[in-house]
């Protein structure tokens, strides 16, 4: 996941110089994560400059000084972007310190005023009459992302944003906070990950009512939050002239050349193409696992004799990890040694971690962080592989001087690309991590990317429909889940299991209360993901370098350009699904294993 909160539509925050907190930006540097310091940012100083630069938007009199003030209000933004990332790094390393969440609470509190601001300086872009100049050094992104910004924020809704973050962070604290009880100890949701996979079913059933016995505890405040969310957000779009947030989240989320019914058109192709292939590679996982009849709590088991296990022990893996990448490429070499010598990594789980893992940016540092919950499972390198892949793009786009900041990183559908496709391509490397379970994994791993199609496609029509039928009571939400799951996951039986049974699952989900409508950005990019998996089984080096070509125009171009660069198929068009949904299942009933 690529860490988006509290500003849009840049990648991470936007910034102000702090009081020579940080280095200058000009070169390269390496200090280590733990001397990394912090310095709350002057914000009437930030809105200040914000000021400044949009008036030298508006007076810039040719195509070059608008091109050259579009560079200077990117570098501004790189140390409050700096100062923000860590202040939320170290909050979600411990959601319990109190100190790093007051300093969260002041980004949730000032963000949207920044972001405000920083819409006024695109307003100032796209009244100048040499706009066209932007659009001509940056490629398509630059003048289309700055027009969304515009149509995406309103100074009215200052006050709700503000409530918003506020609500995110209640619901951090309560995922983050969550212990329960299984095996004569206290574990974290994502600690329960190893119990979830056990092959004695009745250690998987009390890992997952343990899970649920928290969520159902806390019942009443998520349903209270994601009410108070839904309300919130259609509020906004309301007061800026849209029906629904449904409609104001395809502009807050950047989306450059398609809208909701190329969405609806993707949905329903995965429904009707996708669902029917799942539903024989679920036969065929159900025979290799010898579970007659799986229910809910089953799901995760894919092998009779166990799941592949990784190597153990943090450094073995980022030993590993290391070789890995400099076989890969001198980029990923170069890469790997930057993250791994500067501390760059924090991906066990402990108690008052928040869960789930993200990548994001320490632009003063030219610097990556990867976040994670290791849990002794596969998921551990589905993780690292995936955040890498995010961190990689980062650390090529920042070295990158013709990028400017806000244009490192593309939208989120193409970002996820750069996660999703790291995961396959690292693939003749697996055994390093993986030893004689390295089949198995690899199985289990395309497995898991291709069923993934549904459930993600599950989250974002439940959204669409959350967010248009607003007076829908918690136990009617529910209800809607649960239709979907018979639409999109046919074959899951719930068998009365607490929480999920009910049709309250989707509340584990944490992108649906923290970033609306992202979740089908994992979904294109799966679509591309999947291209390079079966690209590289006939040429790898191929597949690498189309991947590598993708990366490096960063954030210049749209999810549909960025998949032509590759030469790999839009997934809009009808029948560009298929295809690919049916070579991966040949390739899956070629592959069974265990």
């Amino acid at each position: 996941m690529l860490k988006v909160f509290l500003f849009w539509p840049k990648r991470d925050k936007m910034g102000i110089i702090l009081k020579g907190a940080f280095p200058p930006r000009k070169g390269f540097f390496t200090m280590k994560f733990s001397e990394m310091t912090y310095t709350r940012p002057d914000i009437d100083a930030l809105l200040a400059r914000c000021k400044e630069l949009t008036a030298k938007a508006a007076a810039a009199d040719s195509g070059e000084a608008l091109v050259e003030v579009y560079y200077e209000q990117s570098r501004a933004f790189a140390d409050y972007n700096t100062a923000a990332n860590l202040a939320n790094i170290h909050y979600t390393c411990d959601t319990r310190d109190a100190c790093w969440k007051a300093e969260q609470d002041f980004f949730d509190a000032n963000g949207p005023a920044v972001s405000n601001a920083s819409v006024e300086i695109s307003r100032a872009f796209l009244a100048n009459p040499h706009v066209d100049a932007l659009t001509e050094a940056f490629g398509s992104t630059c003048v289309a992302g700055m027009k969304n910004a515009v149509l995406g924020m309103d100074e009215r809704t200052v006050a709700l944003q503000q409530e918003y973050n506020a609500l995110v962070s209640t619901y951090q604290q309560i995922y983050g906070g969550a212990l329960v009880e299984l095996d004569g100890k206290q574990l974290t949701i994502p600690q329960l990950g190893p119990y979830k996979e056990s092959t004695d079913a009745a250690t998987r059933r009390a890992a997952y009512e343990a899970e649920a016995g928290y969520f159902d505890a806390h019942r009443a405040e998520l349903d209270e939050l994601y009410t108070k969310i839904v309300k919130n957000l259609n509020q906004q779009a309301q007061v800026m002239g849209f029906h629904d947030y449904s409609e104001l989240s395809y502009v807050r989320m950047n989306r450059i050349g398609y809208g909701p019914e190329d969405i609806k058109r993707f949905r329903d192709q995965v429904a009707h193409d996708v669902v029917p292939e799942l539903q024989k590679v679920i036969a065929l996982k159900n025979k290799r696992t010898g579970i007659q009849h799986p229910t809910f709590a089953d799901l995760p088991v894919a092998f009779k004799d166990g799941n592949p296990k990784p190597i153990e022990g943090y450094d073995a893996r980022m030993s590993a990890a290391r070789t890995m990448y400099h076989e890969l490429s001198p980029e990923t070499a170069e890469f790997i040694d930057f993250m791994q010598d500067n501390e760059l990594f924090d991906v066990e789980s402990r108690p008052g971690k928040m869960s789930g893992g993200y990548m994001t940016s320490l632009p003063s540092y030219k610097a990556p962080f990867i976040f994670a919950n290791w849990n002794n499972t596969s998921a551990d390198v589905d993780v690292l592989t995936h955040e890498c892949g995010h961190a990689f793009e980062g650390y090529v786009a920042e070295r990158d001087p013709k990028i400017p900041a806000d244009l490192e990183c593309p939208g989120m559908e193409s970002a996820e690309i750069h996660s999703m496709a790291m995961e396959f391509l690292t693939a003749p490397w697996h055994h390093l991590l993986f030893g004689k379970d390295t089949e198995k994994y690899a199985l289990l791993h395309a497995e898991d990317s291709f069923v993934f199609l549904a459930y993600g496609c599950a989250v974002d029509e439940f959204q669409h429909i959350m967010y248009q039928n607003p007076d829908l009571t918690p136990d009617q939400r529910n209800a809607e889940w649960l239709k979907l799951e018979k639409k999109y996951r046919p074959w899951i039986d719930f068998d009365n299991l607490p929480f999920y049974g009910r049709g309250a699952g989707w509340q584990r989900q944490l992108h649906i209360y923290e970033c609306p409508f992202y979740y089908i950005d994992y979904c294109l990019s799966t679509m591309a993901a999947l291209q390079f998996f079966l690209l590289s089984l006939d040429d790898h080096k191929d597949a690498w370098e189309r991947y590598l070509k993708l990366v490096r125009r960063a954030g210049l171009a749209s999810y549909t350009e960025l998949l032509q660069t590759a030469g790999l198929k839009v997934p809009f068009a009808e029948g560009s699904v298929k295809g690919i949904a049916q070579q991966m299942t040949r390739w899956l009933e070629e592959h069974q294993v265990g």
